[in-house]
Parts: C-alpha cells; structure tokens; sequence
C-alpha cells in the first residue's frame, strides 16, 4: 500500500473522528487539486527550518501587535497518527496519516480571537491574525470578564519525548507480523476469537508568543492491546479479556519489552475461568482494585471533577459540571489521611507529560489532594486569576492546530503507601473482598459524583487467600465516601501506570492523552451490584 492509499483510506484521529481541514482532506475535496500539488505542499512543509519557523512566528506576532493585541501567539504543528487492526490471521485496518497546519491566539480589547489554516506562509498567517483581531474586538462587546493571564517566564527550548526506538521507523510489515503472531498465542491457548491493534502518535508544536517564548516539542505516544474471546458452545455465553498493556508515552520498545504471550495465555485462561465462576452476591464488601482498574475510577471521579473550568460552570454544556466547588478548596476531605493525590505534566512516560504547555508554561508537580484534603485545582494562565492563583500549573492543550487551547487533564496519580506492602500482603490481610483486576464499563454523573465501575477480572478473596473468581460485578458509590473508605495503598514496588488516549472535552469536542498511575488499594464496604440482576 503506497502513502496516497493510506491517506485516502486512513486520516483519522482520536475516537475515530476525521481529522478537520487536514491535508489530505484538502486533497480529496479538491482543495489541493492534484497529486502534484499535495507533493509540493509536503515538500513545502518538510523543508521549513527552525529559522523558517521562527520567522513565521514573527511575522504573525508583530502582525498582531500593529492591530494593538494586548497578546498573541502561535502554534505550527504536526499530527501523525498510525493505527494497525488484525483478526485472528488477517489485517482489518491500516491507517497512516499526517495532518499540519498553524493557529494563531490574540487578545484585543480584553477578549480571545483566534484563526487558524493548513497553508503555512506569509500571506495565510497575516490573514489568519487579522481574523482573529477581528473576532477578538467582536467578542469584547459580548465580554463579561476581561481575560487575565497569569504572569510566564520567556521560554527558548526543545523537548522530546524520550524513546529508545521510534515506532515511526518500524515497518508495518513488522508491526503486523507480531500482532498476527499475538494473535497465533491466543488461538493456541483456546481463544475462539481476538483481536489486536496498535496505535503510534507523533505530535509536533513550534509555539511562539508575544512575551518572548519560542519551544520546540517533539511528542511520542503509543498503545497496543490483545483482546481474546471464549465461547461456551453449551450455554451460549462469552468471556473477554484484554491484556493490560496500557496506553503511554514511550517508543516501540514498550512493544518489545511488554510480556505478551505471557499476558495473553492469562487472558485465556481467566476467560475459561470466568465462564464457569458463580455471579456475584449483591451487598456491602470490601474491594481491593489494581492499577489497571484503579486507573478510571481516578480519571473520572478525582481528575475531572478538579478541572477548574469544569468546577466554574464553563463546561457545563457538553461535559458537566463539579461538585468540587471553589468554596470546598482547602476544606473539604476529599479522602482518608492516607490519599495523596498529585497531578504531574512530568512523569516518566505519562501520556500528559511534555516540557511546556500550550500557553508555553514550564510544566511542573503539584497536590491536588494532599492527606486526604482537597487543596488544589487544575488551572490554565487564564483560569488561575479565577482562584487568586498567581502562576498557572501548566494545563493548557489543543489536540489539533485548528483547535484552541483549553484546560486538559494533566497526569493524575494516587501516590504509593509510605509502609511496606505488596498486594499479596494485602490480600493476607483481608478477611473477605473482592479484588477487581482491569477497566471495564464505567457510569458516573455530570458532577463527577455519584458513580459505578466494572472490571475484567474479580477474584473473591477469603481469609486472606484467593478461592476462586466472580463475575456480573460492579461497584458504586460516591467520590467522597469512597475515597474515605480508602484504609490501605500498597507500596511504590507495585505503582504502574494506566491511561487513556482520548479523554474528550469542550465544545468543539476535543481529546486529549492522559495518565494516572497507582499502586493497588484497598476501599472498605463498598456497595457491590450484580450486573446481570441489573439487566
């Protein structure tokens, strides 16, 4: 398959949602009208240096400072995604596309303006300024508070994502020989079918501001999952499972390091388990969720709810509200003394992490729930002046260069027990739970309040011992209750990190890549629900 099939068939982003404006949507529609055209815009493109870029940059910053813009900026980028489908012993899908282009932010008259295009010279960026001149100086007749930025450090840099191995420099012949090999394992063990992907994310910014900044970021994502199915020919019913190889941000050598046949023959395994396992009785337990599981339930119940913007009512159209209200800031326990929530754009491997923000902050580390206290918010240099927040914590993100910035969720954490704990110590010291292994559906409402998780697997465990596993489990309750009935987080031995690459947001829908990482713990007399009962 040639690069001009795979950007017909194949330009796609998160969620599966076409990518706006791209290239290649230009190409097809007619835009770029031909072939020889779109090659000449590649060329165009690629051959741009960081001299180009700089001088692009400021062409559109001082285009913006004689239109008296109080601030402007700009974001040329580059998007490349690659996904791989295979079933049982044959390719389902091949999707490889590049989409690039610039978006220019000013602030005039105290209210945003912003344009953006795929044609990246003089002529485009000077228009593109303009418009957002003009759309600024619309909004502020409209302008109920005029935007505040918090103050920002000047930034000359470049930041990667450090990888050992560029998944880009891998063939897709290579990729799908080990998929369908993954695929082999599962077949052989007893899978009736599976399914495999993998996906490669190359996100490229050159940002530029009035106030001095020029950074250069380089960012590598990446994710590969199994899924095997079993069948009970006699009842009719099905069990699945994935492997727990999470989303993250390394290169292809988390491919080659991952233990997939290991992983997979434990997915058969469990599933034939799973099929035969008793449903689950309904009542008040004890759970003990690994970080596989854990992962979403700190995603949903502590990462959103503490998004600022969400918290101020500004999503409340499309994602919902908070019920961490400013007034609950450094008042409300969140949780038992022991949970320690940190949100950190640095963290090894976080799908979050990078050097800077899109408003070019250094990213950096901070609680937002420290002992068991709700102390802090998420915040962009705007939303910080809402709080009396004196520096931004570095949460600005555009998921496209035709998107603007908004606030996004940066890696969020549950931080390791300070004593010596593994899970099977856990386990020994628990009379009866249930420990729940895997994401799996999850509810939760538009408060971030009141919700319910399943998972993969859900052993049931007796006088300190596992006896066998359960199935048609859920678990619901409230985020403060739950949180507070947090007794027990086993040790850093046991941290991992879990994610999702599309946690979606704002009005255009934007996603975003995130990561939240923890060691298993333990939640007392949780509300179990039979999910079949259910039904």
């Amino acid at each position: 398959m040639n690069r001009r099939d795979f950007l017909r068939t194949g330009i796609i982003g998160c969620c599966g949602a076409a990518l706006s404006n791209s290239v290649a949507d230009s190409v097809f529609a007619g835009r770029l009208s031909n072939e020889k055209e779109y090659q000449s815009y590649l060329s165009a493109f690629y051959s741009l240096t960081d001299i180009d870029f700089k001088r692009l940059a400021d062409i559109a910053i001082e285009t913006a400072k004689k239109r008296n813009a109080s601030y402007s900026d700009i974001r040329i980028c580059k998007f490349r995604n690659q996904r791989i489908n295979t079933r049982e012993q044959r390719v389902t899908g091949i999707n490889d596309g590049e989409d690039f282009g610039f978006g220019v932010r000013v602030v005039s008259k105290g209210s945003w303006g912003f344009a953006s295009s795929y044609k990246i010279n003089e002529q485009e960026i000077i228009r593109a300024v303009n418009i957002a001149c003009d759309l600024a100086e619309a909004n502020a007749t409209l302008q109920i508070k005029t935007v505040t930025l918090a103050p920002v450090k000047a930034h000359v840099d470049e930041w990667s994502t450090p990888v050992l191995i560029n998944p880009f420099e891998i063939s897709i012949d290579d990729k799908i020989s080990r998929q369908l090999n993954n695929n082999k394992i599962a077949n052989e063990a007893g899978a009736d079918f599976v399914d495999s992907f993998m996906w490669f994310v190359n996100e490229w910014k050159y940002f530029a501001s009035s106030e001095g900044s020029y950074i250069k970021q380089n960012l590598i994502r990446m994710w590969a999952e199994t899924e095997v199915t079993l069948i009970d020919k006699s009842t009719g019913e099905f069990a699945s499972r994935k492997t727990l190889s999470p989303p993250i941000g390394r290169g292809y050598e988390q491919v080659n390091e991952y233990p997939w046949a290991e992983e997979i023959n434990r997915c058969v395994e469990n599933s034939k388990v799973k099929l035969k396992a008793p449903s689950v009785k309904p009542g008040k337990m004890d759970i003990i969720l690994d970080q596989q599981n854990l992962w979403l339930t700190i995603h949903e119940s502590c990462g959103h709810p503490s998004e600022l913007d969400r918290a101020l009512g500004f999503e409340a159209n499309y994602a919902g509200t908070s019920f961490l209200t400013p007034d609950k800031l450094n008042n409300l326990q969140y949780g038992s003394e022991i949970v320690n929530l940190v949100a950190d754009r640095t963290q090894k491997h976080g799908l979050a992490t990078r050097g800077y923000d899109d408003d070019g902050v250094k990213t950096t580390e901070w609680h937002i729930v420290k002992n068991g206290k709700f102390v802090n918010y998420q915040t962009t240099r705007e939303l910080a002046s809402y709080i009396g927040q004196e520096k931004s914590f570095g949460c600005a993100y555009c998921d496209s260069w035709s998107s603007f910035p908004i606030q996004r969720m940066p890696n969020v954490s549950l931080m390791p027990g300070e004593g010596k704990l593994s899970l099977n110590d856990l386990v020994a010291d628990t009379d009866e739970a249930i420990l729940i292994i895997g994401d799996g559906s999850w509810s939760i409402d538009q408060q971030r309040y009141n919700f319910q998780f399943t998972g993969q697997d859900f052993w049931h465990i007796k006088n300190g011992k596992i006896v066998g596993m359960l199935k048609d489990v859920a678990y619901q309750g409230n985020t403060v209750d739950f949180w507070n009935s947090c007794d027990a987080i086993c040790d850093e031995s046991e941290y991992k990190l879990g994610g999702s690459f599309f946690c979606g947001k704002g009005e255009p829908g934007q996603v975003s890549p995130v990561s939240h990482g923890s060691s298993p713990a333990r939640f007392r007399k949780v509300n179990i629900l039979n999910t079949k009962e259910q039904i």
